[in-house]
């Protein structure tokens, strides 16, 4: 949910539209993977099949095809686009995140613990949308991206950036929704 987040924020930062029919999306992916057998392999289809696409005696795949094509296309579409936008949301812009999820807290002794469900839209500064592209760059599970996107949170929005809270620790759990913009 948090790599696919940080993904969609990325491609927002597109400059044109992907291409809209299926055998432009098919003729787009053989130049990128080089040939029709790694694009079959990617696709789960006949290396035939992809060389009708890329002629045009295909028009319209499968519902499961088309969106697995469109997938494959949009996660290699202007890769110097996608990673200029990451590198200025790290160095200057930061992140916009908007959650609904449930926070639990480990806190000093004598305060609640219960975990509430809140709906938070937060700028996250540079340094911590740097820590999250890092980590999903690193190719970090699931797991460890909403540990670091709970931590931000917990830093940004519950510590204060260090003015209150010392000491509490922010849980992400229950994710109801989670968007990222750059």
């Amino acid at each position: 949910m948090v790599s696919e987040g940080l993904d969609r924020a990325a491609q927002k930062a597109f400059t044109r539209p992907i291409p809209k029919s299926a055998g432009a999306q098919m003729r787009y992916l053989v130049k990128q993977l080089k040939g029709t057998r790694a694009v079959a392999e990617l696709l789960g289809v006949s290396q035939r099949t992809v060389e009708r696409y890329v002629k045009d005696q295909i028009r319209r795949p499968r519902p499961d095809l088309g969106q697995r094509l469109e997938d494959a296309v949009r996660a290699r579409w202007q890769p110097r686009i996608r990673e200029q936008a990451r590198r200025q949301a790290a160095t200057s812009t930061g992140l916009m995140i908007d959650t609904r999820a449930r926070f639990g807290f480990t806190a000093a002794p004598g305060t609640t613990d219960d975990a509430r469900l809140r709906h938070l839209t937060l700028a996250l500064p540079p340094h911590l949308a740097a820590r999250l592209f890092d980590a999903q760059a690193a190719g970090a599970s699931e797991q460890q991206l909403r540990a670091l996107t709970a931590e931000a949170l917990g830093e940004v929005y519950f510590r204060d950036s260090g003015r209150r809270a010392h000491g509490l620790e922010v849980e992400l759990t229950d994710v109801e929704q989670l968007d990222f913009e750059l």
